[in-house]
This record gives C-alpha cells, sequence and structure tokens, in this order.
C-alpha cells in the first residue's frame, strides 16, 4: 500500500511545486522544464531578454540529473537502498527553497538573487525525482510529465476497449492501474498548489516541502518492507 502511495505523493509534489514556482517566480517551472525551453525560445526568437532563473534552469537540471546518478549510485555500492537517499535530498533541497522563500517574503520579486537561488534549489529537487523514479522505483510512471502519462494512459484505454487479445488487454489494463493515480495526483498538486499560492504567495512552498517529508518515510518504510 505504502509502494502504490509513494508515487501518487510525488505527483502531487511536482503538480505543486511547478505551479508555485511559475506563479511566483517568474514564469519558472522546477518540474516541465520543456516549459522552460519553450519560454525560453519563444523569448529569444521575439528577441526579448529572458530571466537568469529561464537561462540557468536547464543546465541546472541536467547537472542536477548527472549528480543525482552518481550519488544513487554510490549508496548502492556501499550496499543501501538509493530511494530513501534520495527520497531525503529532494526534501533536503525543496526544504532549503522553501526557507529562502520565506526569507524574501511571500510576493519576492524573482528577478533579487535569493528568489533566483530558491527557483534552482526547486529545479534541482525535482531533477533529484525525475532520476530516482528511473533509478530507485519500477514500474512506476514518471510522476512529472504529465503530457507522457495522459499519451501513455489513453493508448492503454484504446487497447483495452478494441483489442481482443488478453494478454494485450491484461498488459494494458497494468499500465492503466499504474498511471492513472499520478495523473490525478499531478493534476490535484497544481490546483492546491494554486490554491495556496493565492493565499500566502511563495511561503505555499510549505506544501510539496511536507508532502516531500512525507514521501521520504514512506520510502523508508517501503525499503523496509522489501529488506524483509
Amino acid at each position: 500500500m505504502r509502494h502504490k502511495l509513494l508515487p501518487v505523493v510525488l505527483s502531487l509534489i511536482a503538480g505543486s511545486a511547478d505551479v508555485i514556482s511559475f506563479l511566483g517566480l517568474g514564469g519558472l517551472f522546477t518540474a516541465h522544464i520543456t516549459g522552460n525551453l519553450v519560454i525560453l525560445a519563444a523569448h529569444i526568437v521575439a528577441c526579448q531578454s529572458a530571466s537568469i532563473a529561464l537561462l540557468l534552469s536547464v543546465p541546472m537540471f541536467m547537472l542536477s540529473l548527472g549528480l543525482t546518478s552518481v550519488l544513487a549510485a554510490g549508496v548502492e555500492r556501499a550496499g543501501r537502498s538509493s530511494l530513501a537517499f534520495l527520497l531525503l535530498l529532494q526534501f533536503v533541497l525543496l526544504a532549503a527553497s522553501f526557507v529562502l522563500c520565506v526569507v524574501a517574503g511571500p510576493r519576492a520579486d524573482p528577478k533579487t538573487a535569493i528568489a533566483i537561488v530558491a527557483g534552482m534549489l526547486g529545479v534541482s529537487a525535482l531533477a533529484v525525482q525525475n532520476a530516482l523514479v528511473q533509478i530507485s522505483l519500477a514500474d512506476v510512471p514518471s510522476t512529472a510529465v504529465v503530457t507522457t502519462n495522459l499519451t501513455r494512459l489513453t493508448m492503454d484505454l484504446g487497447d483495452i476497449l478494441l483489442k481482443r487479445d488478453s494478454a494485450d488487454v491484461a498488459a494494458a489494463r497494468r499500465r492503466a492501474h499504474h498511471t492513472w493515480p499520478v495523473i490525478v495526483g499531478f493534476t490535484a498538486g497544481a490546483a492546491l498548489g494554486a490554491w495556496c499560492f493565492a493565499n500566502v504567495g511563495l511561503w505555499s512552498l510549505a506544501m510539496p516541502t511536507a508532502l516531500a517529508l512525507l514521501a521520504f518515510f514512506l520510502g523508508l518504510q517501503a525499503g523496509s518492507v522489501r529488506a524483509e
């Protein structure tokens, strides 16, 4: 049960953090890096200046992915599970981002250095989440990429309705069972994140930070169950 709940919690983190950063940090997506690329390309083509956070987001995301892979490999070589370690790392990064936003204020200027650093910490945290799903969680769809999941779910629903091969239908049902909860989780996280931001501004980053702590404890419990 805890293993099934963890992807939903992760999708809530991604959805809420993405919306809060977009609304409060000058249009920066912490999870949807494709969105940053699109906005950056639009600024370049229109000969408009792009924010420092947008310029840094893609290389920061890639660097964080690489470092996460190296750290996870080191943890596993030491004979430990990488899941709890990476979930703890994500929590620490999100907590640091939240603390900076508390210092800066709920309606901080996204162009200030403290807001830019907070945004990059958020990007790094979601990079860790993207990596840990592939490294440490088997048979779990991406918890931060709705487009791919929605495409997969729609195709699987088509297979369930139209295909006659029982093995194909069973496989499609199995995938759909894993995919729909993270889509709902991301959507709910985005809605809750927007509502929280409307009320308390950037301090609403407390929500994904608290969820990241919950994910860490779920990861610890899931790891102990597997060890048994």
